[in-house]
């Protein structure tokens, strides 16, 4: 039987983050980035299953989280240690997620540091898929985007109508996109070559490599972003306050604790003195 599989890949060691943890671990409103995100996809009624790539060195302290906040959508081996890349890691998830799923099922491959995706993106992605077979979320450029081939000066200006920021929840087929990987593994098992799409940077891209396909387009909110630096990270606490703070004030629930916020430390570049404070 056919499922809305959730690909959640956290493998990177965030090293442009510059935490003595991986991003991913780190806490926000008392609750590890990770967690945010996975949460999204617990609570959403047309997800089945949750499978995810992760550290190897991490995957008890990973197990440990899915226990403590009730993530129970993820089946047994579920967690899958991550690979040499980015789509080697989601290669081998996709592949532990093949051996008990339909390839009809409808994978979202998406960020393990990008926990602001909203319902509705995961809702349209899957319906997306269902009636046009690939589904990229997108965010359109609110500034004028300009493009340079040497960094220094503007060789053209663009239409910003026409130009968007891919980000994630990427989707697709379970069957499609495990062989769009093959495809490309069989002769570039790095993913680095170059194609008519241009070079592989995400899983759309592989597509259109490895099929010459292009995807529909979800509409993206602005928040869906993906905390790379500490920058992105103070930025979601921000929006998680604002979040918190409209809710109190609406009356609803909510986990309004702006002063047990996490404070990120940082002093002088001091790699001894990076800390992470509760």
């Amino acid at each position: 039987m056919a499922k809305n599989i959730a690909i959640i890949f956290a493998g990177g060691t965030g090293q442009r983050f510059g935490s003595e943890i991986p991003k991913q671990f780190v806490k926000v409103y008392d609750k590890e980035i990770i967690v945010h995100t996975l949460k999204v996809f617990q609570n959403h009624p047309e997800i089945d299953e949750i499978y995810i790539g992760c550290l190897e060195e991490w995957i008890p302290y990973l197990c440990n989280l899915l226990q403590i906040h009730h993530i129970d959508k993820v089946p047994q081996h579920g967690i899958v240690s991550g690979g040499n890349t980015g789509q080697d890691t989601i290669y081998k998830i996709l592949k532990q997620a093949e051996i008990s799923n339909d390839p009809d099922s409808i994978v979202l491959i998406h960020d393990g540091v990008r926990p602001i995706v909203t319902p509705r993106e995961i809702s349209e992605n899957i319906q997306t898929v269902k009636e046009k077979g690939n589904a990229v979320t997108c965010i359109p450029f609110a500034e004028t985007p300009v493009f340079s081939k040497d960094g220094e000066y503007i060789n053209a200006t663009l239409d910003r109508k026409q130009m968007f920021r891919g980000v994630a929840p990427q989707s697709f087929r379970l069957g499609h996109i495990v062989e769009a990987h093959e495809k490309i593994r069989a002769i570039d098992p790095n993913y680095a070559g170059t194609y008519k799409g241009g070079t592989i940077v995400d899983s759309a891209s592989l597509v259109k490599a490895a099929f010459d396909e292009s995807c529909a387009i979800v509409k993206g909110n602005p928040n869906n972003m993906k905390v790379t630096n500490t920058q992105d990270f103070f930025a979601l606490l921000g929006i998680l306050q604002s979040s918190d703070v409209a809710n109190y004030f609406m009356g609803q629930n909510t986990e309004f604790a702006l002063n047990s916020a996490m404070q990120y430390a940082r002093d002088n570049g001091d790699e001894d003195k990076k800390k992470v404070v509760r």
